[in-house]
Parts: structure tokens; sequence; C-alpha cells
């Protein structure tokens, strides 16, 4: 992959700051024999390959000023909420000098396994990426890994993926062979749908609730006493 960058003479913080200004980013190209080289980009330009995977994980082709540079992105500085690239580091890449690099796994075939197909699991990625050991030239974009063979409580370990020519996996703590992918039995929902129907009913031999009392009939009124007849 292949990005333009330029050389600059300035550098500090206020002479980033207005680079920034005009839209450019700063950097630095470092590693090897030659002494670190400050260069800048444009900025939407290193934005917008910064949003793709190989330029994380690949050889890229500083061109900088016409001169074409193998070099690697080692780190990049973001704004705290900005969508702004403050500063991106680059190492150059020797030929006959192995790389430690990180390199992104990708996972298809889970479509085709029995365990998801027919058993009801899901697949559980548990690592996305690994860090490899391999000369410049053998380094993948990725490492493509096969779930099509996946069975119900098992588990994918590394040493179940298969490596390109020349790259070998760099373990990072005790676990040498970790797990990748784990099968992962998803529970019925016809048990909890049950359930749910044995709340709702009422208890066997549960007693039914009394019926309440009829409203009592208003008392009838005393026919009212008859007047005196008058006298003659």
């Amino acid at each position: 992959m292949k990005i333009a960058a330029f050389e600059r003479s300035k550098q500090g913080t206020g002479a980033s700051r207005r680079l920034r200004i005009t839209g450019r980013t700063p950097g630095i190209l470092y590693g090897g024999l030659n002494q670190p080289q400050l260069i800048e980009f444009d900025h939407n330009t290193l934005w917008h390959a910064l949003k793709k995977e190989a330029f994380h994980a690949s050889v890229l082709s500083l061109d900088i000023d016409g001169t074409e540079h193998p070099a690697l992105l080692r780190d990049v500085q973001m704004h705290p909420f900005k969508q702004l690239v403050l500063h991106v580091d680059f190492q150059r890449v020797d030929a006959s000098t192995k790389l430690h690099m990180k390199v992104p796994l990708h996972f298809s075939g889970d479509e085709n396994s029995q365990a998801i197909k027919t058993e009801g699991c899901i697949a559980n990625h548990v690592i996305s990426e690994i860090e490899v050991l391999c000369l410049p030239a053998d380094l993948p974009e990725f490492i493509k890994v096969d779930l099509s063979g996946l069975k119900k409580g098992a588990s994918l370990h590394l040493s179940d993926i298969a490596m390109p020519k020349g790259v070998t996996y760099v373990p990072h703590g005790g676990d040498k062979n970790p797990v990748v992918v784990s099968v992962v039995v998803v529970a019925s929902a016809e048990p909890v749908a049950e359930a749910a129907a044995a709340d709702a009913a009422p208890a066997k031999g549960a007693a039914k609730p009394a019926a309440k009392p009829a409203a009592k009939a208003p008392a009838a009124k005393a026919p009212a006493a008859a007047k005196p007849a008058a006298k003659k």
C-alpha cells in the first residue's frame, strides 16, 4: 500500500500546531541505519488510509518527495474528541530483518459448521489478532481461520490454525496455545416460554379467591304517619 508524504524542516509543539491548522499531520520515520526523518501528510489522505485494515498490518510504501521507503505504521496519536490525527510514527523496514507484527484474523465458514447449523451453538471469537514473527516479504495482511469444522463442546486453538509460509506465532504469557474460538451453546427459548406460562397459571389445588359479597339493597323507607283528620 502506498501513501504520499513530504519532508518537513520545523519541529516542536508550535510548529506542529501551525501545521495542523493548514490541514497537515506531522509524523516521523525512524529505524534502520539512517537518522530519524521528519515528515508530514495531507490529513484527509491519512485519515482515510487509517480506516483500511491493510494500512495497520502490512509493509507500506512511503513516497517522500518522490523517493519510496518501505515502512511500518507503529503509532497513531488521535485527538481526544475531534476527528483529528495529531501525529504518526513509522519504522523503516529492512528486507533481511524479521519483524514483530500484529496480524488480524479473518473468520469464515461458521455457517457450514454442524454445531452452528443444527446444534444451536454460536462461535465466540476469543482472539481477533495475533503477533507474528517473519521477514517483511512474508508478512500477511491477515490470517484465515476456517470455522467449518467446529463441533459442539469443542474449541479452536491456535495450533489448529495453519500459519502462512515463513510466519511463526509469538506467544505472550504462559499460554502458548490459546483458545481462538469457543463454541457456546445457546439456551433454547422453549423452556423459557414454558416457565413463563407456568408462572402465569394458578398452582394446582390452590383455593379459588372468595367471591365478593353481594352489595346490600338499600333499606326501604318507613311509610309516613297519616295526618289526623280535621275536626268538624
